[in-house]
């Protein structure tokens, strides 16, 4: 290569920046040991694009404007190139050129010893192209998921070994690694690469069926033949270290691996069944529980609401919902929101989700007795300011939670009731006296998640007036656009006057219409007449209706909402409000 032209005359020429910010450059470069490429794009003079096309033309090599696509790269050739070495040196080839040579990409044209080591490896003369260093990621991470994502296992017949056990690092490691352990690497890296919250390795008679579940519902994504079973549960065994060779009792383990720069537990329970071990992983993503309150769906109101509660000295906060709508999610936000060295904050769960800085978390054993009722009785001597109980499921818990609420303590929990006015009921049935829920409680929210419909592919249609009046909403009000003050962030789409969107499908949501969830809520404010209404026992669809009066938007109203503002849709609300009196 020829490196005749100086590249500070080529960057003044061809990238139109000064003199003096060269001259400054080099100085730095003296003093810094850098290269003057790196000095300008670390002072913001330069893109690292701008320094690299400089690069191209001083050494009379190609710089792609447009990416390659991952299925244009040759799998023959990556997998001779371990995936960590690719990532470490930004480096990676991609095809067969006309003339034999191999093309490669790469960030850096100044590696010369990766460069070399490819060749040798490869045994091929090579020819260069400069690309971003994010840009060389990207397309390792897709190249290498597609030739992780290409292992099948439906021949009965091909051999393989099972006892090579490394471990998952960043992205997929797919060095030299036996098809079960490359398949079920693709399994992980793909769930959490398309948002799954679970994976379920499934045995049928003849097959082994994996789905996740993505967005609340499940889908099928990949199958094995059956006789690859054991092997496929001992590998993911061997992952969580579980004893591979107890296959009769149900066994939980956990693997904790960073993929694609986010730190994921992995939480893993198998059990036997009648068609053989069947493994279920749940996917908790550390990034994805970092949320603020004014993050998860709240609409203005029920904000300012939920803030005030939380702010409030002592008093009880009841979130209420199935299993999978939030609770944990809606908890942690508020103690985000409130945590501070001020404050000593203690929370015994079932089990511990995510570790939150500041915060004292205490896991249920039942084992050794430690439940919600002796860790909250434990934590009154341990001078709490605020205590979170993952879940109020006996009396004794209750009676203890209300204790530590009237004597100065902020409590957080959650109770199983379909809607906000049903936990006080269920609280009464659990036997704590109805004067005593009346004083401690201080709001109690009811929660669901539904799906948001995907930004690229919803489509508007126009409603009838009937589904507008089965979601609760005044029909006349609706198609005059009389509805505002709901939160819509900027951006997004919102459908014209009287229309509505709904979902269609496109490669973006793998076809669904949908791409992500956010929360629908029902915040039911404690004050003295619903207090005066509870302590008599009155059936608690009165007291709903009494909250409705006073301002209470139900999960449907507040689904219709969002349906109104373009978040979700319609069929969706109505299918996960449909037990809801609107």
């Amino acid at each position: 290569m020829s490196t005749h032209r100086l590249l500070g005359e080529i960057l003044i020429k061809n990238m139109g920046i000064s003199a003096t910010d060269i001259h400054n450059a080099l100085e730095k470069q003296v003093e810094e040991e850098s290269r003057i490429g790196e000095i300008l794009v670390k002072s913001k003079i330069l893109m690292e694009k701008d320094v690299l096309k400089a690069l191209a033309i001083q050494q009379h090599i190609l710089f792609r404007e447009m990416d390659p696509k991952p299925e244009d790269v040759e799998l023959d050739l990556i997998e001779q190139i371990p995936l960590n070495y690719a990532k470490q040196n930004r480096i990676t080839p991609l095809w067969h050129n006309d003339d034999g040579t191999v093309e490669i990409a790469l960030s850096d044209p100044g590696v010369y010893w990766a460069i070399d080591d490819v060749a040798s490896k490869l045994r091929k003369k090579l020819s260069i192209s400069l690309m971003e260093s994010q840009r060389i990621l990207e397309l390792i991470n897709k190249a290498y998921t597609r030739r992780a994502t290409s292992v099948d296992l439906g021949d009965e017949n091909e051999d393989f070994a099972d006892g090579d056990v490394e471990d998952l690092a960043d992205n997929i490691d797919i060095k030299d690694e036996a098809p079960i352990i490359r398949w079920v690497n693709a399994i992980i890296y793909n769930a959490a690469k398309e948002r799954a919250s679970d994976i379920h390795i499934e045995p049928g008679d003849r097959e082994v069926v994996v789905r996740y579940r993505i967005d609340g519902v499940l889908y099928e994504t990949k199958h094995a033949n059956k006789n690859y079973l054991s092997a496929i549960i001992a590998r993911v065994k061997i992952m969580s270290g579980l004893d591979i060779a107890e296959k009769r009792l149900p066994q939980d383990g956990r693997i904790r691996r960073k993929i694609a720069g986010r730190d994921i537990d992995f939480r893993v329970a198998t059990i036997p069944t009648a068609r053989g071990e069947r493994i279920t992983i749940r996917l908790l993503d550390q990034s994805s529980i970092l949320l603020g309150l004014g993050d998860i769906g709240f609409a203005p109101r029920e904000l300012d609401l939920m803030e005030d509660l939380i702010e409030r000295p002592h008093g009880i906060i009841l979130v209420t919902g199935p299993t999978g709508s939030g609770k944990t999610t809606t908890l942690y936000a508020s103690l985000n929101k409130i945590n501070s060295p001020e404050l000593n904050i203690l929370t015994i769960e079932d089990p511990v989700e995510y570790q939150l800085e500041g915060i004292s978390q205490v896991q249920v054993n039942p084992k050794i007795h430690l439940t919600f009722a002796a860790g909250l009785r434990s934590f009154l001597r341990h001078d709490p300011d605020v205590i979170m109980v993952g879940e109020i499921r006996d009396l004794e818990t209750a009676e203890i939670a209300i204790q530590a609420s009237l004597t100065g303590h902020l409590v957080l929990s959650t109770v199983h009731t379909n809607d906000s006015a049903g936990a006080l009921t269920r609280l009464v049935d659990m036997g704590v006296e109805p004067f005593l829920v009346a004083s401690s409680l201080n709001g109690i929210l009811a929660q669901r998640l539904v799906r948001r419909l995907c930004p690229v592919c919803k489509e508007e249609y126009e409603p009838t007036p009937e589904e507008i009046d089965d979601v609760g909403l005044n029909p006349d009000e609706f198609f005059s656009g009389m509805i505002k003050g709901y939160p819509v962030k900027a951006g997004t789409r919102v459908p014209g006057p009287g229309k509505l969107f709904r979902a269609k499908g496109c490669p973006q949501c793998l076809n669904t219409g949908y791409q992500g969830r956010t929360g629908i809520y029902e915040l039911l404010m404690m004050d003295d007449d619903i207090r005066a209404m509870s302590m008599k026992k009155i059936d608690a669809n009165q007291i709903k209706k009494l909250g409705v009066s006073k301002g209470l938007k139900t999960l449907r109203q507040d689904g219709a909402y969002k349906a109104i503002s373009g978040i979700t849709s319609l069929s969706e609300v109505m299918l996960v409000t449909a037990e809801d009196i609107a």
